[in-house]
């Protein structure tokens, strides 16, 4: 994991001189995940420290590896504020580890989509970004209007979908799941789906980084990804489209958590707060950075094709309830290493 001070507090040197004391310098210590740094730095971290007055303490890392340092340090916080997935957050609160927000001192609250305001009840987090998950596809080779379509006779050797143990593994087995018609927890009728389709997967990546290189080759002809690689794959010079299911898009959801015990409260609602802005949201949106939460940020039309965005878009994703997750996760992944992966 890797600290890092966005900015140091001024140094003052005394030359013999006895001079009146000085306040410290506020100091916020946030943990986020590791991706795209420059860009938070530049659109949001100094902004905040400018408009505070105050230093910002970046901890990076996955979700779990962040979320076990929240433990380990649970009688004596270390972090304020932490940005994670909304799962992870729903296991920091049974394990005690954040507290609610008061949103009354959240400005920017009501301008949130409505799914992000209270995603896990109670105020114990609210949503900075979300994100849909699809199949992309070659427009030219093959047409895609339903999640069964991955596995049509023409697409035979020629797919990518995502390892159960990465991010988008599980949004891509419950959508198969729902168009295989599947009614039990353990999406079983997903995995079978996956199963007995197997043998025509290229490959179950761990990196969304490696299906851009795996279409330029030509290797695959449509795979199940999420929104945030979507703009790195439309730079190809090939006719890749989004497909938008008949049985809809899944979605994924990033939240912010206040620390239980932490002794910046104040300042982490403040950083909370803009974190949420329309001006934040909005420059976080035009990097291409985070789909904003905000429903009130605007960017053009051809921003937008990157990015999840908008209020009919938000209303349309299935989300998997963070409860459904932790509570089944383990049989998933048992399920697919007893049938996918034999």
């Amino acid at each position: 994991m890797r600290t890092t001070r966005i900015a140091a507090g001024a140094a003052l040197a005394f030359l013999g001189m006895a001079l009146p004391a000085f306040a410290e310098t506020p100091t916020l210590t946030i943990s986020v995940y590791g991706i795209a740094q420059d860009a938070y730095k530049k659109d949001l971290y100094d902004p905040f420290e400018a408009t505070c007055g105050c230093t910002l303490v970046v901890e990076t890392g996955n979700s779990s590896e962040r979320l076990a340092k929240l433990e380990a340090n649970k009688a004596a916080p270390v972090i304020d504020v932490a940005a994670i997935a909304d799962f992870n957050a729903l296991e920091a609160v049974r394990k005690d580890l954040v507290q609610p927000i008061d949103v009354s001192k959240l400005a920017n609250y009501n301008t949130l989509y409505d799914i992000a305001q209270d995603p896990l009840g109670g105020h114990v987090a609210v949503g900075y970004t979300f994100y849909s998950t699809s199949i992309v596809y070659r427009s030219d080779k093959v047409s895609i209007t339903s999640w069964k379509d991955l596995f049509k006779p023409e697409l035979a050797g020629r797919i990518a979908l995502p390892n159960i143990t990465t991010t988008q593994g599980p949004s891509a087995i419950y959508m198969i799941d729902k168009a295989e018609g599947g009614t039990t927890p353990d999406l079983k009728a997903g995995i079978d789906a996956i199963a007995a389709n197997r043998e025509g997967v290229v490959t179950f990546y761990e990196r969304g980084s490696q299906i851009p290189q795996l279409f330029e080759q030509e290797e695959i002809l449509a795979a199940v990804v999420g929104r945030f690689g979507w703009a790195n794959i439309r730079k190809l010079d090939l006719p890749i489209k989004w497909a938008t299911p008949s049985e809809g898009q899944t979605g994924g959801m990033n939240v912010l958590t206040l620390v239980k015990g932490t002794k910046n409260e104040a300042l982490a609602l403040k950083f909370i707060d803009y974190w949420l802005s329309k001006e934040v949201q909005t420059r976080l949106a035009t990097d291409l950075v985070d789909s904003p939460a905000n429903k009130n940020v605007e960017v053009p039309a051809e921003t937008a094709e990157s990015l999840t965005y908008g209020a009919e878009t938000a209303a349309s994703l299935h989300f998997i309830k963070p409860a459904d997750m932790l509570e089944n996760r383990d049989a998933w992944v048992a399920g697919w290493n007893a049938k996918v992966t034999q």
